[in-house]
């Protein structure tokens, strides 16, 4: 069979698997079950290189199977799957299509310019990333249900706010400014985030 497979790629197909359901329900008009997908894209893409790292005797092509692999499933995780929760809500005039487009546009562009910095990084050294260039694609996985848990206050504009949040954050996407990249303690802080963010869903 084509491809590497191995346990190191497993939470990143689970991340897919998550957003291919959470895009079911968004269609199906379960916008909570949908945004709590994403919620679950973003811890399993949180531990997806610590897994991976732990298999010590993984060949070259195996680093850079597992690098596309990742990069591929973030895109429709973080970039599609995003869009579509919107046009399930209510974006669906000519404008609301323009913004879907700038934001999917945005996080593609992001994750290819990323895979291309990080490889000429990694030629010229060996130490850890400290910082991101713009936000991560996966920092969606904690705005967007934030967002949406927010619209108790204003649900008569959530289709706007929603909207208006896709834009915003696909500026952040590729303009260049430093964000600290997290460490375990951070994970683990962003995690906890998620989960009250979860739990603030589940009682909507």
């Amino acid at each position: 069979m084509i491809g590497y497979y191995n346990y190191t790629t497993i939470l990143t197909y689970l991340s897919l698997i998550s957003a291919l359901l959470g895009t079911h329900m968004a269609i199906c008009g379960y916008y909570v079950n949908a945004l709590i997908c994403l919620l679950v894209c973003g811890v399993l893409d949180s531990f997806d290189g610590i897994v991976a790292r732990t298999k010590k005797d993984r060949t070259e092509e195996e680093k850079r199977f597992g690098i596309q692999i990742d990069s591929l499933v973030d895109m429709y995780s973080f970039g599609i799957f995003p869009v579509i929760i919107g046009y399930s809500i209510g974006l669906k005039s000519l404008l609301w299509f323009f913004v879907l487009c700038v934001y999917a546009i945005c996080a593609v562009s992001r994750l290819a310019y990323f895979n291309v910095a990080e490889e000429l990084r990694q030629q010229q050294t060996t130490e850890k990333r400290k910082y991101y260039q713009g936000l991560p694609v996966t920092m969606s996985s904690l705005i967007f249900p934030l967002v949406y848990l927010t619209s108790v206050f204003f649900k008569e504009n959530m289709v706007y706010v929603y909207g208006g949040t896709l834009f915003v954050v696909a500026m952040a996407f590729v303009i260049d400014f430093k964000v600290i990249k997290p460490g375990l303690k951070g994970i683990f802080g962003l995690i906890v985030v998620g989960i009250l963010i979860m739990l603030g869903l589940i009682a909507l």
